[in-house]
């Protein structure tokens, strides 16, 4: 892998994100699939499994294109954190609702915003491609 800060950014939080999933279901068991409210991860974090199932899923995501390629990393932190930076913001308005069905609570909702401005601001500020000038020889 190469020292781009993309693939690294990627890498490292496409293996904290698969953990995270992987690490809900202990304490998701008798928690409905899309239930509004969930079981603690680290006593602060609220999850359901369909909050786990989420993880895995941008875990996966963020893992196998910081393996693969500056670009595909770039593009996937980019697009993970702008969703992430929505559903930072959205998930204050939807705790105590039934739309809630991520079964977030206001730690998530800082964690999720946090993560977009990493993303975010690697994928936007880093790896950027020379511009050519519109001078010829």
């Amino acid at each position: 892998m190469s020292s781009s800060p993309n693939r690294i950014v990627a890498t490292i939080f496409g293996a904290v994100y698969l953990l995270v999933g992987l690490l809900g279901f202990a304490v998701t068991g008798g928690v409905g699939f899309i239930s509004t409210e969930g079981g603690l991860l680290l006593g602060i974090f609220e999850v359901n499994p369909l909050h786990n199932v989420a993880h895995l899923l941008i875990g996966a995501a963020l893992l196998a294109t910081g393996l693969l390629s500056v670009k595909a990393a770039k593009t996937t932190n980019i697009t993970i954190g702008a969703v992430y930076l929505l559903l930072g913001i959205v998930g204050f308005f939807l705790v105590g609702t039934a739309l809630n069905i991520l079964a977030l609570n206001t730690f998530d909702h800082f964690l999720h915003l946090a993560s977009a401005i990493v993303l975010l601001g690697v994928g936007l500020a880093a790896d950027r491609e020379p511009q050519l000038s519109g001078r010829t020889a």
